[in-house]
């Protein structure tokens, strides 16, 4: 099988079904039964995997995958990847932010990489129609802290596409440790420490209604998460102990709210 992508999905049962309409028909008329869709339902109050359910009829190359306690963003995607078979595997949100074009592009232009990247950030990105000032204030802040404490030279860290070959993937996929707000941080850190090539390209991308981050609560979580990644990499570590016990619970408790 050639390609596997992973859908993380919690309470998305008013987006995700526009999302499978347009990538369902897209990747399974140009792959046909050499992809697979894993969609990974966590902690879900409402119909996503029903929702989701709906379209296996019609689609072979549909999975569902349901957890029933909240995991978070990638701790789905970390669960999905458990039951990938494809020679690439990726993951992209289920709000269908990333038209299926862009991210085949991912596909196509993958090359000797391990992981490629899709960016907001770089010229030549289509975004339209944007996100409100606020998130978008967030992440650049969050984008230059990462720049700052990882010395990742990656433009946007957070864009919910990205692709990498299966080898890329079970090297580095399965041991990381945190999956909250610094799960992709840690896996283009690893990516990038093991040796294997990054590439990054400018992606067309649209701010799709329904999102339920609150900004202020999260902008304080995505600090706390990359603040103690960065403590596990550093001769600091054993302050992480601590660390989860007086402020670790903030950013584990809660599902990503995506």
């Amino acid at each position: 099988m050639k390609l596997s992508i992973i859908v993380p999905a919690y309470n998305e049962e008013q987006r995700i079904g526009g999302m499978l309409s347009a990538y369902l028909p897209y990747f399974a008329g140009r792959y046909g039964s050499e992809v697979e869709f894993i969609v990974s339902v966590n902690g879900s109050t409402d119909r996503t995997a029903e929702v989701v359910e709906s379209f296996r009829a019609g689609y072979p190359q549909l999975r569902v995958l349901v957890t029933p306690e909240p995991i978070g963003k990638g701790g789905a995607i970390m669960a999905g990847g458990r039951l990938a078979r494809g020679e690439l595997i990726g993951f992209v949100d289920a709000d269908g932010a990333t038209p299926p074009e862009a991210f085949d592009n991912l596909v196509q232009q993958i090359g000797d990489a391990g992981l490629i990247i899709a960016s907001r950030r770089l010229p030549g990105a289509v975004v339209e129609p944007r996100q409100p000032w606020e998130r978008r204030a967030v992440s650049r802040v969050f984008n230059a802290l990462v720049r700052l404490l990882f010395k990742l030279s990656i433009t946007d860290t957070q864009c919910g596409a990205k692709l990498m070959t299966a080898q890329a993937w079970q090297a580095i996929v399965p041991h990381i440790g945190l999956t909250k707000w610094a799960f992709d941080v840690d896996m283009l850190f690893k990516t990038r420490r093991a040796r294997y090539p990054i590439v990054e390209i400018p992606t067309t991308w649209s701010d799709v209604g329904g999102s339920k981050l609150r900004i202020g609560r999260v902008s304080f979580q995505m600090l706390l998460a990359i603040v103690r990644l960065r403590l596990l990499y550093s001769p600091l570590r054993w302050i992480v102990t601590l660390y989860d016990r007086v402020l670790g619970r903030m950013i584990v408790l809660e599902p990503d709210a995506r």
